[in-house]
């Protein structure tokens, strides 16, 4: 069970060690005075406030310190600035991309002390064990890392669902906060495979993470009914309204994969309680994190978009820890809760001057003092692209028994960079195969498996990527085991594929026989070791020459392994064909 307090994590030797800083029979650690203190359970700004800390824990607030501070205690003299607690991401995804340690050289220093993030992209890869040693890399750094366990919510019969014995060995530890999101439409659908861990997970009283885009009426009321107690999917504030009054906390989104606080920053004139608004991020890339910074980019624009600056900070501090069952250790400045603090210029200034985390300053004017801890991954989770030989161009052809001319065939049709529909048309056959038309702008798209059923392989058809050569492939697409590819021609399909083996997991661009782009995701297949800053050239880079082959969106790789993913309508493709979110039925390429 999740530790809610002090007494519960420290015992009974450091509450009393706290008590008497508080009754001056000892001294803090740390002072900071003279500041203005933002009260986030009431809404008050407190003016000539001081807080005391004694180790990692807050002993004293208020505006007489005097008998906390000794000679030994480092004082920080705010002058009167404000501070506010420490910053909390409650969604995202970490992963994905880059190292937790390089993820926090950059999330620190603006203020983020908490994160709770999913683990769904490990397990179809190397299960429990890969979690677990994600989860390790989170561990003993200078900020708190939380997580859910992975629903596994899959289009993929073979990765689908997590067993009751492995959700309960999660469930017990107290990094993990409650089952990870589950895409509404799949709950309906298949009732009896999840409903039973949406029990045995509230059994231990942990939170069911929602992912309802799409859903409202009725069927947003059947997917909430068995305790589903959050959503980060609205996209507008009518979704946000209809979500809060059914008791939902709605996790406003501000970052890579969507932004809409904007549009849903329209919530603030309905004049409706906004202690159940969340601001997350539902994950971030290289270059965004870089340029914009983290949560307190997310906080300033939500004060930007007209949100009080009180209410911007609750819904990225106190909210989201009382959601979590976390308000008694973090949340807020309060005795007995962790000293997770940063001093800002202003309510409506979000530029952290200091960064306070667990009691240690770990930044001061944007420069980190303190560094994350480097995890060294297991070998099972540098290896994890297991294919049984390299793929050969044949292994793309689709063939067709039929002696007709032209066959009918299901195309995904990539109608933004997201959202697919389903389109049947007629094709040519040449020589007994169905090929890449790119007159048509119809290509192959295959999704290999490289973990339950090495080197099976679904190929199809898909219109929008408009590539005029070459071929893009990626091993981390979503909620499966699969690497996905998509191309021109059958030969750069298979280098493509080839070049990820090599790289034991990577992102390729490859045409003419040629690496165009790469970068290597070694970790599970999806996490780079690079250093961030390098990380964000390579995204740059292979962004710029996918683009350069006619791909039409913002993001090549976003829409490459969105292709297998549960959540997005509505057709999509995993290594046992295509598959039709709308009643979950897989389908094959030929229509009869």
């Amino acid at each position: 069970m999740t530790k809610h307090g002090l007494l519960s994590i420290e015992g009974t030797d450091r509450a009393e060690e706290l008590i008497n800083v508080t009754l001056g029979r000892e001294k803090a650690d740390l002072a900071v005075i003279n500041g203005t203190v933002l009260n986030v359970y009431t809404g008050e700004l407190l003016e000539n406030h001081s807080v005391a800390v004694k180790g990692e824990w807050i002993a004293y607030v208020g505006d007489d310190p005097g008998d906390t501070i000794g000679p030994q205690t480092n004082i920080i003299d705010a002058k009167g600035k404000t501070i506010i607690p420490g910053l909390i991401d409650g969604h995202t995804h970490l992963v994905w991309l880059f190292t937790a340690s390089e993820f926090l050289r950059y999330a620190m220093v603006g203020g983020t002390t908490t994160i709770i993030t999913e683990t769904m992209e490990a397990f179809p890869v190397t299960g429990y064990e890969g979690v677990v040693d994600f989860l390790a890399s989170l561990s003993d750094q200078p900020v708190k890392i939380f997580a859910n366990a992975p629903a596994m919510v899959s289009i993929s019969k073979k990765a689908r669902g997590i067993s009751k014995e492995t959700l309960r060995k999660l469930l017990v530890r107290d990094d993990i906060l409650g089952l990870g999101e589950s895409y509404w439409q799949v709950v309906i659908q298949e009732p009896d495979e999840f409903l039973p861990i949406f029990e045995e997970t509230l059994r231990f009283g942990k939170r069911l993470e929602g992912h309802s885009a799409g859903a409202k009426g009725k069927k947003l009321m059947a997917y909430i009914a068995p305790g589903i107690s959050s959503c980060h999917e609205p996209i507008n504030a009518e979704e946000v309204l209809e979500r809060l009054r059914l008791g939902i906390h709605v996790m406003v989104r501000e970052g890579s994969i969507r932004r809409d606080l904007a549009p849903i920053s329209k919530i603030k004139d309905a004049g409706v309680d906004l202690r159940r608004l969340i601001l997350v991020t539902d994950g971030i890339e290289p270059g965004d994190l870089v340029e914009k910074g983290y949560m307190e980019f997310v906080v300033q624009k939500a004060i930007d978009c007209g949100f009080d600056p009180v209410n911007a900070i609750q819904m990225a501090t106190i909210n989201v820890a009382e959601y979590f069952f976390l308000d008694g250790i973090i949340g807020g400045i309060a005795p007995g809760k962790y000293a997770d603090m940063l001093i800002i210029p202003d309510p409506g200034v979000i530029k952290a001057e200091y960064v306070i985390s667990k009691g240690k300053i770990i930044a001061r004017e944007g420069n980190l003092l303190v560094s994350p801890r480097k995890h060294v991954f297991s070998r099972e989770s540098l290896n994890s692209i297991h294919l049984l030989r390299e793929l050969e161009p044949s292994d793309f052809s689709i063939p067709v028994k039929k002696t007709s001319s032209h066959v009918n065939v299901r195309v995904i049709d990539q109608v933004t960079d997201l959202v697919t529909k389903e389109l049947i048309i007629s094709v040519p056959v040449f020589d007994g195969e169905i090929r890449s038309d790119v007159s048509m702008d119809i290509i192959k798209v295959a999704a290999v498996d490289r973990g339950y059923s090495p080197g099976k392989i679904f190929v199809g058809l898909i219109r929008g990527f408009r590539l005029s050569t070459g071929a893009i492939a990626c091993s981390a697409s979503w909620d499966t085991s699969d690497i996905i590819v998509v191309g021109e021609n059958d030969k750069d399909m298979a280098g493509a594929v080839n070049r990820i083996y090599a790289l034991q997991g990577g992102a390729v661009a490859y045409a003419r026989g040629k690496i165009l782009a790469e970068i290597p995701l070694p970790v599970f297949g999806i996490i780079s070791d690079m250093p961030m800053e390098m990380l964000s050239k390579r995204m740059e880079k292979i962004k710029r020459v996918i683009k350069d082959l006619g791909f039409p969106f913002d993001d090549p790789l976003l829409t490459l392994i969105t292709l297998t993913g549960a959540a997005i309508p509505f057709l999509r493709i995993c290594e046992e064909g295509l598959v039709n979110l709308k009643d979950g039925k897989t389908l094959g390429l030929i229509v009869e």
